[in-house]
């Protein structure tokens, strides 16, 4: 969720915060800010509501000159959206900027009565904490062990103080931190890409690490003060591609480029040849994909629309395992049962979303196995994991999901492949299945090329409308729920997604003059039944779009029809999803929407 950077070395701290708070923004926030110790170490703090551009503007009237600093971009929790309760907080002589919650943060309080509280954040009760135990010959790193070791919650923490004008002290448990290691420079962020264009190098810190920076050297301690040895990592990707390319959203651009992202996630992975698929990260031989009888799939939001829908192919071409879809955010607190022989999917595109980093722990405590699904390299599931596989979809800055999408799903069709294979599954339906994946790819770009200008002549007659309803049945169900989520993600039009052979229990009611309704239409032995709840809701009044990849000859009523020419007979679906990523695209475009920030959203949730 929020964002934050730090910097000590020998450049002007401001201009590198700055480019790294920008470089966050797409992972949500509502405030901004940033703090720095001049040349003589007296501290300055600028904090704003809204953009960082409001932030710059605040710093064009009063530069700051120093060479070490912290700043962040916050999403609020406790408090509103205020600048006393924007980052960084001062306690004395303590300034801290903190990703996630600390749960406790009221008895803490209490028992602070000599700080005089400026915001309504659980963050400053913190910095206040800290403080109070940066007495005598305590150190900074001192003072923040010790408060930390009385916390409940979660924290990514960095801290600087005047006592100490050359360090920054980082902390983390639950909230990612990452320590670039630069010439002459250190720099600190919750996210890799803040740190791209700076160096290549740098140090994941683990929960319950803590790290002395200077500009020059890392010393990594636990939290009992203890040395630990640092292992230094390469960082993925560059700054290109964080950049928006030419396309006026980086939504647009996630969606377009999906053709050469789901090349990478299948590159080496499939042969059409011999018919065969394999994910090496699993780590599994034949014999214990064999001895796989039950398969949960753990996500939130759209890893969980990725995991139902893999979920249908793993059923149709691995009869013998049972599959299991759950949301992470309800699975975490359920008394859940893992039968013998199970495996759990962990589907996420941050690799740090809390719910699900959380079932993670929980189900391996139990016993099972855990395989990541996970986009960014280097991420706390990532490292926590038995085995797994990056999907390699490149960053996703857009908050909505899309090319992730795309890749988490084939990534797990690659691994229903695999384990249809050791269960002696049908041979021709597993080869048909590695044909259309190496396909999909061209299949998805001839689709956007002929559909994109369709559906934004479709966005702009149905912007206006402010209720939805998406249908779908078997696989098309869930990419019907996927395709709700993105048009209310975006557009902020109330969407819900539905099996269409549910309209009679319930939703139908809902039908009239005033709704708009997306069909999902696939056709084979399900098309007839789809066509049925087509017309129930014809007949009410509704305004139904259809996406299909029915041919002319099979009749169609309809306000709107939407027509892929494809010859796919187990992928469609996931074409007709790229239809409604455009559609959604281009409504919130022409509603005047935030595309890649919508409302009250973050891209990585990394707090419940």
């Amino acid at each position: 969720m929020c964002g934050i950077v730090g910097y000590v070395g020998k450049k002007t701290a401001q201009d590198i915060l700055i480019n790294g708070l920008k470089r966050l923004e797409y992972r949500g926030y509502d405030s901004a800010g940033i703090a720095t110790l001049d040349e003589d170490a007296n501290p300055h703090c600028a904090r704003s509501v809204g953009k960082i551009a409001e932030l710059e503007k605040v710093l064009a009237a009063k530069p700051h000159e120093g060479k070490i600093g912290i700043g962040h971009t916050r999403w609020a929790t406790h408090g509103g959206v205020t600048v006393n309760n924007a980052h960084p907080h001062r306690a004395g002589d303590v300034f801290l900027v903190h990703n996630g919650i600390i749960e406790n943060y009221k008895e803490l309080k209490a028992k602070l009565s000599d700080h005089e509280f400026k915001s309504d954040t659980d963050t400053e009760v913190l910095a206040a904490l800290i403080d109070s135990y940066y007495k005598g010959k305590a150190t900074l790193a001192d003072a923040v062990a010790k408060a930390l070791s009385e916390v409940r919650g979660t924290y990514g923490i960095i801290a600087f103080s005047p006592r100490e004008p050359e360090q920054l002290v980082v902390a983390r448990f639950g909230s990612p931190l990452i320590v670039g290691l630069g010439k002459d420079e250190t720099i600190i962020a919750s996210d890799a890409s803040a740190l791209l264009g700076y160096t290549r190098n740098a140090i994941y810190l683990n929960d319950g690490e803590l790290a002395i920076c200077t500009r020059d050297d890392i010393d990594l301690r636990n939290l009992k003060l203890e040395s630990i040895k640092a292992k230094p990592e390469e960082i993925q990707g560059d700054a290109e591609q964080i950049q928006k390319g030419g396309y006026d959203h980086f939504l647009l651009k996630e969606i377009m480029e999906q053709p050469t992202t789901l090349h990478n996630t299948l590159s080496g992975r499939i042969n059409v040849k011999q018919g065969t698929m394999r994910l090496g990260g699993f780590n599994l031989t034949p014999k214990e994909l064999r001895e796989i009888e039950h398969v949960v799939i753990v996500g939130c939001g759209t890893a969980y629309y990725a995991g139902l829908l893999a979920s249908y192919y793993i059923e149709q071409i691995v009869p013998d395992v049972t599959t299991e879809v759950v949301i992470a955010s309800e699975y975490r607190y359920r008394s859940f049962h893992l039968p013998k022989h199970s495996v759990a999917l962990i589907v996420s595109q941050s690799g740090e979303t809390a719910d699900t980093l959380a079932c993670l722990r929980e189900i391996k405590q139990r016993g099972a196995k855990v395989f990541g699904i996970v986009n960014v390299v280097g991420s706390t599931i990532a490292r926590e994991v038995d085995g797994g596989s990056y999907v390699y979809a490149g960053p996703e800055i857009s908050v909505a999901s899309t090319k992730a999408f795309t890749s988490q799903v084939a990534t797990m069709l690659i691994f229903a492949g695999m384990l249809s294979e050791a269960h002696g599954g049908n041979r021709e339906t597993i080869a048909k299945l590695a044909t259309e994946l190496d396909a999909l790819p061209d299949e998805i770009a001839k689709t956007l090329e002929t559909c994109a200008p369709i559906m934004k002549e479709l966005a702009g007659k149905y912007c206006k409308y402010d209720d939805a309803l998406y249908l779908g049945r078997d696989t098309a169900f869930p990419i019907a729920l996927e395709g709700a989520l993105k048009l209310k993600e975006i557009s902020y039009i109330h969407a819900e997604g539905y099996a269409t052979g549910e309209l009679k229990h319930g939703p139908i009611a809902l039908v009239d003059s005033t709704y708009f309704e997306v069909f999902n239409i696939l056709k084979g032995r399900l098309f007839e039944k789809s066509i049925g709840g087509l017309q129930e809701v014809r007949a009410r009044g509704g305004k139904a779009i259809v996406l299909t990849d029915a041919p002319e000859s099979l009749d169609i009523e309809a306000d709107d029809i939407v027509r892929i020419d494809t010859k796919f007979e187990l992928l469609t679906p996931i074409l007709l999803n790229t239809l409604q990523q455009l559609f959604a695209y281009y409504v919130a475009v022409a509603r005047g929407n935030d595309v890649d920030q919508p409302r009250n959203l973050a891209k990585s949730v990394t707090v419940e």
